[in-house]
């Protein structure tokens, strides 16, 4: 089976993260979607101790869509630090060694991905699904890195674009603003 692989913090899920979803089950490219939780983004200032409560969230959201093809995922729950998406995709790969696994990202990690811990064997090993981000070319992005190396695996989602982050959901909370209707 195709696996995408969409791994991150999810803190709190929202719509940009339902909108991706869809894509992804509905496209007709992946059988299936694990939404992987992780305790804590390497490049990320998250708390790792909320990951379970963001684990059990993230199920209760997902529920909520049984359209969706969408298994939540606990692996990095279970994994030492760091947490190495390159790891995460090897362990999940270890367990499942039938199944094809792509990693999705956004276009902002597309521009960022040659500082992430294994980076080349992520697109010549699994390869990325990146959707689309305000403010990044990922078009231009990928044909960079392809003119780099022609064997990476860089397939753009035709994906609607939802400009709203879970950091600027939290920072409306924390001003008292209610942010329910971006929730997922």
């Amino acid at each position: 089976m195709k696996i995408a692989v969409y791994a991150g913090s999810f803190d709190p899920l929202h719509v940009g993260h339902l909108s991706v979803m869809k894509c992804l089950s509905k496209g007709g490219i992946f059988d299936w979607v694990y939404l992987v939780v992780s305790p804590q983004s390497p490049f990320k200032d998250t708390d790792a101790s909320t990951g379970r409560a963001r684990f059990e969230a993230a199920e209760e959201a997902v529920a909520r869509h049984r359209e969706l093809k969408v298994k939540v995922e606990d692996i990095e729950l279970g994994m030492a630090q760091p947490y190495y998406t390159i790891r995460t995709l090897d362990a999940l790969r270890s367990r499942e060694p039938g199944n094809e696994f792509t990693l999705v990202i956004g276009g902002d990690q597309l521009a960022l991905l040659r500082g992430w811990r294994g980076w080349q064997r992520i697109l010549l090993e699994y390869g990325v699904a990146v959707y689309p981000r305000s403010g990044y070319d990922s078009t231009a992005l990928r044909q960079e890195l392809i003119d780099e190396n022609g064997q990476y695996r860089i397939m753009l989602l035709d994906a609607p674009l939802v400009d709203i982050s879970s950091t600027e959901i939290r920072e409306a909370e924390a001003a008292g603003r209610n942010m329910g209707r971006f929730l997922m």
